[in-house]
C-alpha cells in the first residue's frame, strides 16, 4: 500500500551532508525531513565496506566542526579512520543528536517534477509511495554511483562478484581464496594493499596505471587525541585557509629552488601523512609543465624503489597523465603488493579481457582461474547520481538533457529552470576538488541561510538566473583550463570509460577548481548582498 506525504523540506541522502542539514533544518523548526535510499544511514561509510576502506584525509579534519561537545567527546583512533570507526562516528553523531526521527529509509526516489502552480515538488519513490515539498536539497554524494564494465559473460561467472561499493556487509572469505581485482583507481588501491596477504593469490587487472603515494597511518593516543581537542580552532582555521580543505598548505617557488633543494623537500614530504606530497608541495607542478615533469620523475623513481621487478614497476608507472593531474589516490603496502609471490599484475594495455568465464577472466593471452571477482572501476562521478534520478523542472524540463554535455550551475548550488532545489556538494562547487566536509559544512550553511532568507521575507520560490549561471560556468572553465589536468583521463574531467557520453574527448567541466577559499569567500559575499543571480518570488 502506497503513502502520501508532504513535508517544507526533503532532503535527499542521509550521509555526511544529508545529517548535517536536517540538524541545520530542525535546529531551525523547519518541517523537513532526510528520504534515504539506503536501508540505514552513512552515505559512502554505510556502503563502502570493502577491505581497506578509510579516510584518506586526516580524521579530525573529516569531522563534523559545528558542536564543541561533540568534538570533546569523540576520540579518533587512527589519524586516517577506517569505514566501521567512520559509520560509528556518523551513528553517534545522528544519536546524540537525535536525528534518525527525521529519517527515512529505503526510500529511493526515482522521479522529481515541479509543479509550478502549487511551487512544490512531487517526488515518486521506488516503494510507491509519493512526498511533496517546498523545497528540496540534494545531498546525494559525488561517488555514489558506482559503474561497471561490459565485459561479455559477466553473468557467467560461478563465483562471488561485486563492485566494491557493493561489498557485502557479512564477512567474505579471503583466505585460501583465488583473487581477481578489476580496477587500480582509489578503491582497487586500498583493496589490493589490504588483500594481498590475506588470500592464496591476486590477480590484479590493471586497465591505466595511477600515481599514488603513501597514506603513513597511526593510532592516535590518548594524549595526543587531547592535544588535537585543544587545537581544534586551529586546525579549522588552518583548513579554511587552504586552498584544498587541509593543513596542508600549498607554496611557490619551484624555480627558486636547486634540483637537489626539491628532492630534499620532497623527501620530508614523501613521509608526511596524507595529501602532504600533494597539497604541500609546490602549486607549480599543477600548472607547469616542466615542473610536473620533474616531480612525476621522482615518484616514479619512488615505484621503482619499492617494486623489486623493473617491469612490474615500469608498468606501475602512469605515462598518459603526470602527478597530481587526477585523483591522487593514497596507499598502504600497495607497491611492495607486487613484491608478493602470490601477486600477478595483469596488463590490460597489452593483454585486453575478452570475456569472463564461469570460472574466471579470459584475456587476450591466457585464462586466470579464479574464486572471487571485485570490480573496482569506480563511479559516474558528481552528476552520475543525479542522472539516476528523473528530474523534471519547469515546463517538463529534464535535468538530464540539460546537463548531458556537462553541468551548468550556479556556484554548483541551483541550476536555472529547477526553482526551489539546492544542490549540496551539488556539480561545480569544491566539493570534488577539497576536502570533502569542510566543502559541505559551508554548502549546508549557505543553502540553510538562502531558506532562511526565504522565510524572513515571505517568497516561496527562487531560480537560478541563465545569465548569472552562465558566469559561474564560465569561471569554472576559466580556472579548469588553467591546470594541466585539464587533459587527464579522470573524473576531474568527466572522464569514465564505462558511461556513455564520458568518454575521452568529451570534458566536462563539473568541480571548481578555483580553490575553497576563493569560493567560500565568492558563496559569502553572494549572501550578504542578498543573493544576487537568484530570482524570488
Amino acid at each position: 500500500m502506497s503513502d502520501s506525504r508532504q513535508s517544507e523540506v526533503a532532503v535527499l541522502g542521509a550521509g555526511v551532508s544529508g545529517i548535517y542539514q536536517i540538524k541545520r533544518l530542525v535546529d531551525l523548526g523547519i518541517d523537513a525531513v532526510v528520504l534515504e535510499a539506503e536501508d540505514d544511514l552513512g552515505g559512502t561509510w554505510h556502503r563502502n565496506r570493502y577491505p581497506g576502506c578509510r579516510f584518506d584525509s586526516e580524521s579530525y579534519t573529516y569531522g563534523y566542526s559545528f558542536s564543541k561537545e561533540l568534538l570533546d567527546e569523540w576520540h579518533w583512533k587512527e589519524r586516517f579512520s577506517s569505514q566501521p570507526e567512520n559509520l560509528r562516528y556518523l551513528n553517534y553523531v545522528a544519536d546524540k543528536f537525535d536525528l534518525r526521527r527525521h529519517m527515512r529509509f529505503n526510500k529511493r526516489v526515482e522521479a522529481m517534477t515541479w509543479d509550478e502552480s502549487e511551487r512544490r515538488w512531487h517526488l515518486s519513490l521506488a516503494d510507491g509511495d509519493t512526498h511533496t515539498a517546498r523545497f528540496v536539497v540534494t545531498s546525494l554524494g559525488p561517488l555514489s554511483a558506482p559503474t561497471l564494465p561490459a565485459y561479455p559473460g559477466m553473468d557467467e561467472f560461478e563465483g562471488p562478484s561485486f563492485h566494491t561499493f557493493f561489498w557485502p556487509n557479512e564477512p567474505v572469505e579471503l583466505a585460501g581464496q583465488r583473487v581477481g581485482v578489476i580496477g587500480t583507481g582509489a578503491t582497487g588501491i586500498q583493496v589490493i594493499g589490504e588483500i594481498a596477504d590475506k588470500v592464496s593469490e591476486l590477480k590484479v587487472f590493471q586497465r591505466r596505471p595511477n600515481w599514488s603515494t603513501p597514506l603513513n597511518n597511526s593510532p592516535i593516543s590518548e594524549a595526543e587525541m587531547d592535544a588535537i581537542r585543544d587545537r581544534y580552532d586551529e586546525i579549522f582555521a588552518n583548513c579554511a585557509a587552504s586552498p584544498q580543505g587541509f593543513e596542508h598548505v600549498p607554496r611557490w617557488g619551484f624555480w627558486d629552488m636547486t634540483a637537489a633543494e626539491r628532492r630534499e623537500l620532497w623527501d620530508e614530504l614523501y613521509t608526511r601523512s596524507g595529501f602532504a606530497i600533494l597539497a604541500g608541495n609546490f602549486a607549480e607542478i599543477f600548472v607547469d609543465e616542466a615542473a610536473n615533469r620533474e616531480m612525476s620523475e621522482y615518484i616514479a623513481d619512488r615505484i621503482r624503489q619499492r617494486v623489486h621487478d623493473p617491469a612490474v614497476a615500469e608498468k606501475l608507472i602512469p605515462t598518459d597523465h603526470g602527478f597530481g593531474l587526477q585523483r591522487l589516490p593514497l596507499e598502504t603496502d600497495y607497491f611492495e603488493a607486487y613484491n608478493r609471490p602470490n601477486v600477478e599484475l595483469v596488463d590490460l594495455s597489452e593483454t585486453p579481457i575478452e570475456r569472463l568465464t564461469a570460472t574466471g577472466i579470459q584475456t587476450a593471452d591466457r585464462h586466470y582461474d579464479l574464486d572471487l571477482i571485485v570490480y573496482a572501476t569506480g563511479f559516474d562521478a558528481i552528476t552520475g547520481a543525479f542522472d539516476r534520478v528523473d528530474i523534471r523542472g519547469v515546463d517538463g524540463t529534464s535535468l538530464g538533457e540539460k546537463w548531458r554535455d556537462g553541468p551548468s550551475t550556479y556556484c554548483g548550488l541551483l541550476s536555472h529552470g529547477f526553482p526551489n532545489m539546492a544542490m549540496v556538494a551539488g556539480p561545480q562547487s569544491v566539493s570534488g576538488s577539497t576536502n570533502f566536509p569542510r566543502a559541505i559544512e559551508g554548502g549546508v550553511d549557505w543553502v540553510t541561510g538562502l531558506l532562511e532568507y526565504l522565510r524572513e521575507h515571505g517568497y516561496s520560490r527562487v531560480e537560478a538566473q541563465p545569465e548569472a549561471e552562465q558566469e559561474w560556468v564560465d569561471e569554472v572553465m576559466r580556472f579548469h583550463e588553467r591546470l594541466l589536468f585539464r587533459r587527464s583521463k579522470g573524473w576531474f574531467t568527466g572522464y569514465n570509460s564505462n558511461v556513455a557520453g564520458h568518454e575521452e574527448g568529451n570534458v566536462r567541466y563539473q568541480a571548481y577548481f578555483g580553490g575553497a577559499t576563493r569560493y567560500t569567500a565568492k558563496v559569502t559575499e553572494l549572501a550578504a548582498n542578498g543573493y544576487p543571480g537568484l530570482t524570488m518570488a
